[in-house]
């Protein structure tokens, strides 16, 4: 748990008949590290959202011609922020100081290789200021061609379930399906709708309420760190759901950085995450035996995707 908690100031705000509160604000928060040439569209895209009251740009250590094209969209763009100088410090990290910076009363995280689709910011904030309780709201993540991405909407994800699915085992054993946490290939909900886990390519918060969970744990890199938040959500009572209306578009693979080392902080971050929520000796055990296992099927991955030339 890091202090993130504690730079925030309570906003009290009163919901309209619509769902959203009159003075509250919309705050979209992006990490940008050696994003490629997918960045230039996912900026204008949130530049182009009316309902976006400010955008925030947590610049994780571009190189010289990302930070032009950051530099050319703040000065022509008054509602957006850079926040620069701490180096590559993380996606989870990055993400906390861009909450810090953020005054809007709605946070929505957005990944840089993600195109904001219109009525999707408004959607997440009337869904998360319409609630009673702590909401955490993911979005529809889709691909490309319109297709429901992998990932935006998952089951419980414990050791033996990502072991399971990260091997491909799920999708060609039926008796294992049950085990797949991935629900993308199920029939999309009409409506808002509760599950286990999202995604963080595209989900909001209240302001206070991620602050009252002191934002991402700062223990994880690169990955996983969603996985965690809507754990410790659903742990202090609160609701993780799915609005299958509020949609983004996400390119993936379009990173500069190498997809070994990707998949080899989703691991370690999968690892870290089950010794984190294990119960008693019996599960604390299992989760270190494991842990090796799962890092390897992490690993694994983008080696057989460049082998076959398709996702596993």
């Amino acid at each position: 748990m890091n202090d993130i908690g504690a730079s925030f100031v309570a906003v009290e705000t009163a919901p309209t008949p619509h769902g959203i509160a009159e003075d509250a604000r919309i705050s979209v928060i992006m990490v940008v590290y050696m994003t490629g040439e997918a960045l230039d569209q996912s900026l204008a895209c949130v530049l182009d959202d009316p309902q976006v009251d400010e955008f925030i740009v947590v610049d994780n250590g571009s190189d010289p011609s990302e930070s032009a094209v950051l530099d050319a969209f703040a000065e022509r763009h008054a509602q957006m922020r850079l926040v620069r100088g701490q180096g590559n410090v993380g996606f989870a990290r990055g993400a906390n100081l861009g909450a810090r910076a953020a005054t809007g009363e709605v946070l929505i995280f957005l990944n840089p290789d993600a195109f904001l689709q219109p009525g999707g910011a408004h959607g997440l904030a009337r869904a998360v200021m319409g609630a009673e309780t702590m909401r955490l709201v993911g979005g529809r993540v889709l691909n490309a061609d319109g297709s429901e991405q992998r990932g935006a909407r998952r089951g419980e994800i414990t050791p033996v379930a990502a072991l399971l699915s990260l091997s491909g085992l799920t999708r060609r054993a039926p008796a294992l399906r049950r085990f797949e946490v991935h629900w993308e290939n199920e029939t999309a909900p009409a409506a808002l709708c509760p599950v286990p886990t999202i995604s963080g390519a595209f989900f909001a918060m209240r302001r206070t309420d991620y602050a009252r969970l002191g934002g991402f744990d700062e223990g994880y890199f690169l990955h996983v760190e969603d996985i965690d938040l809507c754990w410790r959500v659903r742990e202090a009572g609160g609701e993780v759901m799915f609005h299958p209306k509020a949609e983004v578009i996400h390119l993936g693979h379009t990173s500069r950085a190498s997809p070994l080392q990707v998949e080899l902080y989703k691991g370690l971050g999968l690892a870290r995450y089950f010794r984190k929520r294990a119960r008693g000796a019996g599960e604390a055990a299992a989760a270190w035996l494991l842990w090796p296992l799962v890092v390897g099927a992490a690993v694994i991955r983008p080696l057989l995707w460049r082998l076959t030339g398709r996702a596993v």
